[in-house]
């Protein structure tokens, strides 16, 4: 196996049920993860702001 070349210092804080914070490299402010819309129906969230899911970051990323 070769050396490493890269490894994420990347750290998630849960703030409030599904809402949660990613610090990530190259990113000065925190990104923002939580549920909106047939998601958040479907786990009963209320009250929150809707918020793009880890799977919305997931098929961007891959689209990418």
């Amino acid at each position: 196996m070769g050396d490493v070349v890269y490894k994420s210092t990347s750290r998630i804080e849960r703030i409030k049920g599904p809402f949660r914070k990613a610090y990530i490299p190259a990113t000065a402010d925190p990104v923002d993860f939580g549920v909106h819309g047939a998601i958040a129906k479907h786990y009963g969230v209320t009250g929150m702001d809707e918020v793009a899911t880890t799977l919305d970051y997931i098929v961007a990323a891959t689209g990418g």
